[in-house]
């Protein structure tokens, strides 16, 4: 457990850092002489510890502006003050227990409550998705918003996109109409302070269980998005996060390529047309070069028809590989989600593009897809 004392007693902040490094209550202690605004190296600690001989209203105040940026910080008091007046307005501004100085069994109690509460809670170990397009116009993005919304429904897995199209990312625009608080190159300028309170406040809530970090809309912003944000920006997502997509883009930068290798899966999203062919091909030869094993790269073939000329078993005796999954030609009905921003899966469930993103959320979770409805089923679900 990481844990930052406040005090201004000297005496106080050895005598505490010693008794819980010797109950072995702390991975990790640091020392303050004031309530921080921020925690300097942008990781929240599990508790705050405020020793002091008065705890006043001003005390309070920055405690409760703490705790609601950071909603899992645990805050304990060590004060004299014991009034009910002076407990309650503790409570309101988020302590979780006040103590009395030196009573050493009350501390080693709540530091045990607080641990058991550590544990309990779920500790994600989230996997990365990076889809990337062959060529423009391959539908890479469609498939990556939307399949997020196939992965977060029921709302049993938490899932985030992260739109990393640097300089034209829109992955958002498909999925919602709201205007992004904070975009991916406005939280890189302040990646020091990056936790999971400001994460969660900077991404547009599709689902309760469904996120999009955007693009910036400015072009000239894509330089503030360095690779090094990135790994932080993965690392606490995986904690946080069962699932995150992310929309890379067809550009080669050091920002996709770290994102490409922090990535469990890569999906490059193609068509069965010949210009796609080639530059797929291109495209798994830099994989192959970056040293990216084959199981990391699943083919994803898009608008796919029965009656295209080039056919699946074309398409993977020229690439060498398996087509991982295959989602149909359905034009009229992509165009209206896109148009109306507006999840397929939402606009028309029952579509053949739907059920094929949902086969694909059911695959890469280890589940068993739904089962298709028929025309009677359908009906009976409009009545």
């Amino acid at each position: 457990m990481n844990i930052v004392i406040v005090s201004k007693n000297e005496a106080q902040l050895k005598r505490l850092t010693r008794l819980l490094r010797e109950r072995s209550a702390a991975d990790r202690v640091a020392l303050l002489a004031s309530i921080p605004d921020v925690f300097d190296n942008g990781a929240t600690p599990d508790l705050l510890l405020l020793e002091q001989d008065q705890a006043g209203e001003t005390e309070l105040e920055r405690l409760e502006l703490l705790g609601g940026r950071h909603p899992n910080l645990a805050i304990i008091v060590q004060c004299p003050q014991q009034s009910p007046q002076f407990l309650l307005r503790a409570m309101r501004a988020g302590v979780r227990e006040v103590l009395l100085p030196d009573d050493d069994a009350a501390l080693c109690a709540a530091l045990r409550r607080i641990e058991e509460k550590l544990q309990k809670q779920v500790t994600r170990k989230g996997q990365v998705l990076a889809f990337v397009s062959c060529k423009g116009g391959s539908g890479a993005t469609f498939i990556a918003a939307n399949l997020g919304y196939a992965l977060a429904a029921g709302e049993q897995r938490k899932v985030a996109l992260f739109d990393l199209n640097l300089q034209f990312g829109d992955a958002a625009l498909f999925v919602s109409d709201h205007k992004p608080a904070t975009t991916l190159s406005q939280l890189s300028q302040q990646i020091v302070r990056l936790d999971a309170s400001l994460l969660t406040a900077s991404m547009i809530q599709i689902t309760p269980a469904y996120s999009v970090l955007a693009a910036a809309d400015d072009p000239a912003h894509a330089a503030d998005v360095e690779a090094e944000h990135i790994d932080r920006l993965l690392t606490l997502a995986r904690s946080q996060y069962d699932y995150i997509l992310l929309d890379v883009g067809r550009g080669l930068d050091p920002v996709s390529v770290r994102a490409l290798d922090r990535a469990d899966l890569i999906f490059p999203v193609l068509q069965a047309t010949l210009p796609y062919v080639r530059d797929g091909k291109r495209l798994l030869d830099v994989f192959r070069g970056l040293g990216y094993r084959e199981d990391k790269i699943r083919l994803i073939l898009n608008r796919y028809a029965s009656s295209d000329s080039i056919r699946v078993a074309d398409l993977e005796a020229a690439y060498g590989k398996h087509v991982y999954k295959s989602i149909p030609n359905h034009y009229e009905a992509v165009a209206a989600s896109v148009s109306q921003g507006v999840p397929i899966l939402k606009l028309t469930p029952h579509n053949a593009v739907s059920r094929a993103l949902q086969e694909l959320a059911a695959s890469l979770a280890g589940e068993t897809p739904p089962a298709a409805q028929g025309w009677v089923s359908r009906l009976l679900a409009r009545a």
